[in-house]
Protein backbone atom coordinates (compact mmCIF):
# COMPACT_ATOMS: atom_id res chain seq x y z
CA UNK A 1 0.00 0.00 0.00
CA UNK A 2 2.77 2.40 0.93
CA UNK A 3 4.82 1.48 -2.18
CA UNK A 4 1.61 2.28 -4.53
CA UNK A 5 0.89 5.44 -2.66
CA UNK A 6 4.57 6.63 -2.94
CA UNK A 7 4.20 5.76 -6.92
CA UNK A 8 0.81 7.49 -6.97
CA UNK A 9 2.63 10.49 -5.38
CA UNK A 10 5.10 10.42 -7.99
CA UNK A 11 3.82 10.52 -11.25
CA UNK A 12 1.08 13.35 -9.86
CA UNK A 13 4.49 15.61 -8.93
CA UNK A 14 5.86 14.58 -12.43
CA UNK A 15 3.17 15.38 -14.30
CA UNK A 16 2.35 19.08 -11.98
CA UNK A 17 6.11 19.56 -12.96
CA UNK A 18 5.39 18.67 -16.77
CA UNK A 19 2.30 21.21 -16.70
CA UNK A 20 4.45 23.84 -15.03
CA UNK A 21 7.23 23.40 -17.22
CA UNK A 22 4.66 23.83 -20.40
CA UNK A 23 3.23 27.03 -19.13
CA UNK A 24 6.71 28.66 -18.86
CA UNK A 25 7.99 27.92 -21.46
CA UNK A 26 4.88 29.28 -23.68
CA UNK A 27 5.60 32.36 -21.57
CA UNK A 28 9.03 32.80 -22.10
CA UNK A 29 10.32 35.25 -25.01
CA UNK A 30 11.28 34.08 -28.30
CA UNK A 31 15.60 33.97 -28.70
CA UNK A 32 15.54 32.99 -31.96
CA UNK A 33 13.65 33.35 -34.57
CA UNK A 34 13.54 32.64 -38.31
CA UNK A 35 12.21 35.36 -40.68
CA UNK A 36 12.02 35.36 -44.60
CA UNK A 37 11.75 38.03 -46.72
CA UNK A 38 10.49 38.88 -50.64
CA UNK A 39 12.32 41.20 -53.09
CA UNK A 40 9.25 41.00 -55.68
CA UNK A 41 7.47 42.86 -58.22
CA UNK A 42 4.79 44.94 -56.76
CA UNK A 43 2.00 45.78 -59.79
CA UNK A 44 -1.58 46.75 -60.06
CA UNK A 45 -2.46 43.16 -61.30
CA UNK A 46 -4.14 41.74 -57.97
CA UNK A 47 -3.92 38.29 -59.53
CA UNK A 48 -0.50 38.70 -60.48
CA UNK A 49 0.51 40.12 -57.35
CA UNK A 50 -1.35 36.83 -55.23
CA UNK A 51 1.07 34.81 -57.53
CA UNK A 52 3.49 36.18 -55.96
CA UNK A 53 3.35 36.24 -52.97
CA UNK A 54 2.27 32.51 -52.75
CA UNK A 55 5.62 31.72 -54.53
CA UNK A 56 7.24 34.05 -51.90
CA UNK A 57 5.23 32.25 -48.95
CA UNK A 58 6.19 28.50 -50.92
CA UNK A 59 10.06 29.58 -50.09
CA UNK A 60 9.26 30.65 -46.76
CA UNK A 61 7.74 27.29 -46.12
CA UNK A 62 10.36 25.21 -47.74
CA UNK A 63 12.86 27.57 -45.54
CA UNK A 64 11.36 26.80 -42.08
CA UNK A 65 10.44 30.33 -41.92
CA UNK A 66 8.75 31.93 -38.97
CA UNK A 67 7.42 34.71 -40.77
CA UNK A 68 7.39 36.33 -44.06
CA UNK A 69 7.82 40.18 -44.84
CA UNK A 70 6.53 41.41 -48.46
CA UNK A 71 6.68 45.16 -49.58
CA UNK A 72 4.90 48.04 -49.60
CA UNK A 73 1.70 47.89 -50.94
CA UNK A 74 2.57 44.13 -52.39
CA UNK A 75 -1.15 42.71 -52.50
CA UNK A 76 -3.25 45.61 -53.35
CA UNK A 77 -0.51 47.48 -56.02
CA UNK A 78 0.78 50.30 -54.24
CA UNK A 79 -2.04 52.71 -54.71
CA UNK A 80 -5.46 53.84 -53.29
CA UNK A 81 -7.20 53.22 -56.22
CA UNK A 82 -8.24 49.27 -56.14
CA UNK A 83 -10.98 47.01 -56.12
CA UNK A 84 -11.45 47.03 -52.33
CA UNK A 85 -13.70 43.60 -52.90
CA UNK A 86 -11.00 42.15 -54.69
CA UNK A 87 -8.12 42.69 -52.71
CA UNK A 88 -10.20 41.79 -49.65
CA UNK A 89 -10.85 38.34 -51.40
CA UNK A 90 -6.77 38.56 -51.88
CA UNK A 91 -6.21 38.65 -48.57
CA UNK A 92 -8.19 35.65 -47.35
CA UNK A 93 -6.40 33.52 -49.78
CA UNK A 94 -3.11 34.44 -49.10
CA UNK A 95 -3.30 34.39 -45.04
CA UNK A 96 -5.40 30.85 -45.41
CA UNK A 97 -2.30 29.48 -47.42
CA UNK A 98 0.26 31.18 -44.51
CA UNK A 99 -2.08 29.51 -41.88
CA UNK A 100 -2.29 26.05 -43.47
CA UNK A 101 1.76 26.28 -43.65
CA UNK A 102 2.07 27.77 -40.11
CA UNK A 103 3.49 30.68 -41.13
CA UNK A 104 3.37 34.06 -40.05
CA UNK A 105 2.88 37.16 -42.18
CA UNK A 106 4.45 40.76 -42.17
CA UNK A 107 2.15 41.43 -45.47
CA UNK A 108 2.30 44.99 -46.97
CA UNK A 109 -0.82 46.45 -48.58
CA UNK A 110 -2.86 49.30 -49.12
CA UNK A 111 -6.31 47.98 -47.30
CA UNK A 112 -9.95 49.95 -46.67
CA UNK A 113 -10.59 48.99 -42.88
CA UNK A 114 -14.22 48.23 -42.30
CA UNK A 115 -14.54 50.04 -38.28
CA UNK A 116 -13.53 53.33 -40.24
CA UNK A 117 -14.17 52.78 -43.94
CA UNK A 118 -10.95 54.57 -44.22
CA UNK A 119 -7.93 53.51 -46.27
CA UNK A 120 -4.40 52.60 -45.09
CA UNK A 121 -0.80 51.98 -46.26
CA UNK A 122 -0.16 48.92 -44.23
CA UNK A 123 1.92 45.84 -42.59
CA UNK A 124 -0.94 43.79 -42.07
CA UNK A 125 0.61 41.42 -39.19
CA UNK A 126 -0.71 37.50 -38.45
CA UNK A 127 0.44 35.08 -36.35
CA UNK A 128 1.52 31.07 -37.51
CA UNK A 129 -1.78 30.44 -36.46
CA UNK A 130 -3.65 33.19 -38.63
CA UNK A 131 -4.67 34.97 -35.59
CA UNK A 132 -4.38 38.93 -36.94
CA UNK A 133 -2.04 41.28 -34.40
CA UNK A 134 -3.24 44.45 -36.28
CA UNK A 135 -1.44 46.18 -38.75
CA UNK A 136 1.41 49.55 -39.06
CA UNK A 137 0.02 52.27 -41.22
CA UNK A 138 2.66 54.39 -43.30
CA UNK A 139 2.95 57.27 -40.68
CA UNK A 140 5.45 59.69 -42.58
CA UNK A 141 3.46 59.72 -45.93
CA UNK A 142 4.72 61.11 -48.46
CA UNK A 143 3.83 64.62 -49.87
CA UNK A 144 4.98 68.10 -52.23
CA UNK A 145 6.64 70.62 -49.92
CA UNK A 146 3.92 73.03 -50.88
CA UNK A 147 1.17 74.32 -48.81
CA UNK A 148 -1.48 72.61 -48.99
CA UNK A 149 1.07 69.64 -49.77
CA UNK A 150 -0.06 67.41 -52.72
CA UNK A 151 0.31 63.63 -52.54
CA UNK A 152 -0.47 60.26 -50.99
CA UNK A 153 -0.42 62.76 -47.41
CA UNK A 154 -4.24 63.43 -48.64
CA UNK A 155 -5.50 60.10 -49.13
CA UNK A 156 -3.81 57.63 -46.89
CA UNK A 157 -5.33 57.70 -42.99
CA UNK A 158 -2.92 57.44 -40.31
CA UNK A 159 -3.27 56.25 -36.71
CA UNK A 160 -0.59 56.09 -33.85
CA UNK A 161 2.97 53.69 -33.81
CA UNK A 162 2.23 50.69 -31.90
CA UNK A 163 4.16 47.76 -31.73
CA UNK A 164 2.98 44.16 -32.34
CA UNK A 165 3.41 40.84 -29.97
CA UNK A 166 4.47 37.79 -32.15
CA UNK A 167 4.67 34.75 -30.27
CA UNK A 168 5.68 36.82 -27.34
CA UNK A 169 8.53 38.93 -29.39
CA UNK A 170 7.50 42.22 -29.23
CA UNK A 171 8.06 43.44 -33.12
CA UNK A 172 7.48 46.84 -35.04
CA UNK A 173 6.85 47.63 -38.74
CA UNK A 174 7.67 50.82 -40.60
CA UNK A 175 7.07 51.39 -44.33
CA UNK A 176 9.39 53.06 -46.28
CA UNK A 177 9.80 56.38 -45.92
CA UNK A 178 8.72 56.30 -42.23
CA UNK A 179 12.45 54.67 -41.56
CA UNK A 180 14.62 57.48 -43.36
CA UNK A 181 11.92 61.05 -44.07
CA UNK A 182 13.09 61.45 -47.06
CA UNK A 183 13.45 65.63 -47.01
CA UNK A 184 12.19 65.91 -50.48
CA UNK A 185 9.09 64.58 -49.35
CA UNK A 186 7.96 64.26 -46.12
CA UNK A 187 5.76 68.11 -45.07
CA UNK A 188 5.83 66.68 -41.91
CA UNK A 189 8.67 66.57 -38.81
CA UNK A 190 11.01 63.48 -38.76
CA UNK A 191 9.75 62.30 -35.33
CA UNK A 192 12.34 59.31 -35.55
CA UNK A 193 9.72 56.19 -35.56
CA UNK A 194 12.62 53.78 -35.60
CA UNK A 195 13.66 55.31 -32.35
CA UNK A 196 10.54 55.35 -30.79
CA UNK A 197 9.52 51.56 -31.62
CA UNK A 198 12.88 50.84 -29.73
CA UNK A 199 12.02 53.16 -26.79
CA UNK A 200 8.58 51.02 -26.81
CA UNK A 201 10.66 47.49 -26.39
CA UNK A 202 10.89 46.61 -30.18
CA UNK A 203 13.45 43.81 -31.27
CA UNK A 204 12.83 44.13 -35.11
CA UNK A 205 11.31 46.13 -37.40
CA UNK A 206 10.36 45.09 -40.38
CA UNK A 207 10.43 47.32 -43.24
CA UNK A 208 8.45 47.38 -46.11
CA UNK A 209 9.57 49.42 -49.07
CA UNK A 210 8.30 50.65 -52.69
CA UNK A 211 10.52 53.82 -53.11
CA UNK A 212 10.78 54.98 -57.20
CA UNK A 213 14.66 54.31 -59.17
CA UNK A 214 15.60 55.15 -62.64
CA UNK A 215 18.76 55.03 -64.14
CA UNK A 216 19.77 58.70 -62.59
CA UNK A 217 22.65 59.47 -60.91
CA UNK A 218 19.98 61.12 -58.57
CA UNK A 219 18.64 57.65 -57.85
CA UNK A 220 22.00 56.32 -56.73
CA UNK A 221 22.37 59.62 -54.26
CA UNK A 222 18.73 58.36 -52.63
CA UNK A 223 20.08 54.75 -52.64
CA UNK A 224 22.99 55.30 -50.66
CA UNK A 225 20.81 57.91 -48.35
CA UNK A 226 18.22 55.11 -48.10
CA UNK A 227 20.65 52.48 -47.04
CA UNK A 228 23.04 54.99 -44.55
CA UNK A 229 19.31 55.78 -42.90
CA UNK A 230 18.58 51.67 -42.51
CA UNK A 231 22.48 51.13 -40.95
CA UNK A 232 22.40 54.07 -38.77
CA UNK A 233 19.07 53.64 -37.30
CA UNK A 234 19.53 50.54 -36.48
CA UNK A 235 22.69 51.19 -34.59
CA UNK A 236 20.93 53.93 -32.52
CA UNK A 237 18.30 52.22 -31.81
CA UNK A 238 19.70 48.78 -31.08
CA UNK A 239 17.27 47.14 -32.74
CA UNK A 240 17.35 44.46 -35.99
CA UNK A 241 15.54 45.60 -39.33
CA UNK A 242 14.13 43.41 -42.03
CA UNK A 243 13.60 44.96 -44.93
CA UNK A 244 12.87 44.44 -48.84
CA UNK A 245 11.59 46.49 -51.50
CA UNK A 246 9.62 46.08 -54.82
CA UNK A 247 11.97 44.73 -57.86
CA UNK A 248 9.80 46.96 -60.63
CA UNK A 249 11.26 47.46 -63.16
CA UNK A 250 13.38 44.17 -62.98
CA UNK A 251 16.28 45.83 -65.11
CA UNK A 252 17.19 48.79 -62.89
CA UNK A 253 18.52 48.50 -59.34
CA UNK A 254 15.91 48.68 -56.64
CA UNK A 255 16.12 52.10 -54.54
CA UNK A 256 17.33 50.23 -51.18
CA UNK A 257 18.85 47.04 -50.62
CA UNK A 258 16.79 44.66 -48.86
CA UNK A 259 18.46 42.10 -46.20
CA UNK A 260 18.74 41.97 -42.46
CA UNK A 261 21.06 44.45 -40.48
CA UNK A 262 21.69 43.58 -37.15
CA UNK A 263 21.50 45.69 -33.89
CA UNK A 264 25.24 46.93 -34.65
CA UNK A 265 23.99 48.77 -38.06
CA UNK A 266 25.54 45.99 -40.21
CA UNK A 267 24.87 43.99 -42.84
CA UNK A 268 23.99 40.56 -42.27
CA UNK A 269 22.62 39.21 -45.08
CA UNK A 270 22.44 41.80 -48.31
CA UNK A 271 19.92 40.76 -51.61
CA UNK A 272 21.13 41.05 -54.94
CA UNK A 273 19.82 45.00 -55.90
CA UNK A 274 18.20 43.38 -58.91
CA UNK A 275 15.36 40.98 -59.76
CA UNK A 276 13.38 39.00 -57.49
CA UNK A 277 15.34 38.18 -54.50
CA UNK A 278 14.19 35.82 -51.69
CA UNK A 279 16.24 35.26 -48.40
CA UNK A 280 15.84 33.91 -44.84
CA UNK A 281 17.91 33.95 -41.66
CA UNK A 282 17.76 32.82 -38.24
CA UNK A 283 18.25 35.99 -35.62
CA UNK A 284 19.67 35.28 -32.26
CA UNK A 285 18.26 38.04 -29.85
CA UNK A 286 20.75 36.92 -27.36
CA UNK A 287 23.56 37.96 -29.67
CA UNK A 288 26.19 40.79 -27.77
CA UNK A 289 25.51 44.18 -29.16
CA UNK A 290 27.92 46.62 -29.47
Amino acid sequence: MCRLLAMSLLILTVAACSQIDSVYTKELPMTQIRVAGAQIPVTKNIEANVATIERAIDFAVNQKADILLTPEGSLSGYTHKFDNKAVEDALRRVTAKARQADLGLALGTCFVEPSDKKCYNQIRFYEPNGTFGGFHNKTLTCGSLTDPPEGEINVFAVRPLRTFNFNGLTIGGLICNDLWANPQCTPQHDTHLSQQLSRMGTKIIFHAVNGGRSDSEWSDVCWKYHESNLRMRAKAGKIWIITVDNCLPMDIRCSCPSGVINPNGDWIYRAEPKGEQFFAYTINLTETVE
